[in-house]
């Protein structure tokens, strides 16, 4: 029996859970890209596959007197594979277990991917439909949009002609989305030789964060793991001398990490006292955040054997180096839009934390809606790692997606959404990055919009689909698609 099968409209909630079926994590979308050439050849409708996995499928005008101005639909087919710690899926080779109730749909202790498998579920949902009237549509599927829109930016629209553009990648329904940030992802690798040290091993261990999704939760401040388990240590090496073994934390680089941990040798006789300082900072911690992470939890533990326990860990000069990167480097809010109240402007998370063989690796996320704020970020990291001796590396880099004044699917979209619904919608930008920024570059004169149901807590093992609320899209979706085919 299929989770979702009792769920109307069934065409888009049984594509919805064949999608969630197949793995499908940022890199690891070869099968699900497949899925969709399966479909076309299936449907009997024009389709291509690129070698970055991207999807371009086309269905002609049905019922519909607009036969040549064709309407493009577009979402990613990649998703922020997460799961909680005691979780033992594997997300590279098996697809979700999914769960429902009245409410809601989500995953047993991973994300969901509705964001953006939604998209792709309503967009198989039209070029399957025989009855809808639709002009000309363009289906068109990216890749690795989580991690820097690479697909969009790797994509050739040479056979894509449609002038008007429904990106279906927001998670509030009621807003549409008429611009976003740019982003660029930084990362910083520090590297040196580790050896074995002997005395007393500790580890740190920052679990149960709040969370959430780095460009639209950013403006809360919640903790990030990461940042705080490099402020910890930071804080005690100033005080001792500690050579760090491994620290590492997060997932996505485009996730606000809820765990992170490290270890580090310090003198036997200096281990005692190091263990209560920590505590002393762990309870500071847990104060200052105690309204955005109630949840959080600190333990500090001794994980050495005996007195003379030995560990590989790096020297006291490269360890300050890497502890110093924690703390000098910024993370979150940067800086508030001075022209939309509530808005962030520029901010940065550091989402991604690895430590293998000799190597520290630390992964940024720029976000901006002024070009030359993100670029200045991008540079000062830079310049931040030559001081410290560390290598960088910029990767990802998307542009800002500006507001137009003048949208017919702008227009379109509030007038129907009032009518089907009875209240108005609101026209939003937003700190976070969708591809309507990259298709506007390649695309001339495109019109474009992003719209989408309700998702709870995106990029999160706790994420959810509200299923009133993607019923209640699905039915915009078609309402305005019949619009246009009377254009």
């Amino acid at each position: 029996m299929r989770v979702l099968e009792n769920l109307k409209p069934n065409d888009v909630f049984s594509y919805f859970e064949d999608i969630c079926s197949i793995p499908h994590g940022s890199g690891n979308t070869k099968k699900i890209s497949d899925y969709l050439c399966t479909f076309a050849q299936k449907n009997g409708l024009y389709f291509r596959q690129d070698e970055s996995g991207n999807v371009v499928i086309k269905k002609p005008a049905q019922n519909s007197a607009n036969t040549d101005k064709p309407v493009i639909i577009q979402g990613h087919i990649d998703m922020v594979a997460v799961k909680s710690e005691d979780s033992d899926k594997d997300l590279e080779n098996e697809g979700l277990t999914l769960l429902v109730d009245n409410e809601y749909i989500y995953a047993d202790k991973t994300s969901l991917g509705a964001d953006d498998g939604i998209a792709v579920a309503y967009a198989l949902a039209v070029l399957a439909n025989k009855e809808i009237s639709h002009p000309p549509i363009e289906a068109v599927f990216t890749v690795d949009e989580e991690i820097g829109m690479l697909g969009a930016e790797k994509l050739d629209v040479i056979d894509i002609t449609g002038k008007l553009m429904l990106n279906i990648d927001s998670e509030e329904e009621g807003f549409v989305l008429c611009g976003c940030a740019g982003g660029a992802t930084v990362n910083i690798t520090f590297e040196g030789e580790r050896k074995e040290v002997c005395g007393a091993v500790v580890e740190v261990k920052l679990t149960g964060l709040t969370s959430g999704h780095s460009g639209t939760d950013i403006v809360f401040q919640r903790a990030n793991a990461n940042v705080l388990i490099g402020r910890m240590l930071f804080e005690i090496g100033n005080k001792f001398d500690i050579r760090l073994i491994s620290v590492a934390g997060g997932e996505k680089d485009n996730s606000i990490p809820a765990f992170a941990k490290a270890s580090f040798v310090v003198d036997e006789t200096d281990k005692e006292e190091v263990i209560s300082e920590l505590s002393n900072i762990a309870e500071t911690v847990k104060k200052e955040y105690l309204v955005t992470d109630p949840d959080m939890k600190i333990e500090i533990s001794e994980i050495s054997e005996t007195s003379e326990t030995t560990a590989l860990a790096f020297d006291l000069e490269q360890t300050k180096k890497i502890l110093g990167a924690f703390v000098l480097i910024p993370d979150g809010v940067v800086k508030m839009s001075n022209d939309i109240a509530g808005l962030v402007q520029t901010s940065l998370n550091l989402g991604v934390v690895k430590c293998f063989d000799d190597t520290v690796s630390l992964t940024y996320l720029i976000r901006s809606s002024v070009e030359s704020e993100k670029n200045l970020l991008v540079k000062k990291l830079k310049a931040a790692c030559a001081l410290l001796g560390a290598k960088s590396k910029v990767y990802g880099v998307y542009p800002a997606w500006e507001f137009k004044q003048e949208s017919l699917l702008r227009n379109l979209f509030l007038e129907s959404y009032e009518q089907m619904l009875g209240k108005k919608a609101e026209a939003m930008t937003m700190h976070a990055g969708v591809e309507c920024g990259i298709f506007s570059g390649k695309i001339k004169e495109l019109d474009c919009i992003s719209f989408g149901p309700d998702i709870k807590d995106i990029h999160t093992y706790k994420e959810k689909l509200d299923i009133a609320s993607a019923i209640r899209t699905y039915d915009l979706l078609i309402r305005m698609l019949e619009r246009l085919s009377k254009l």
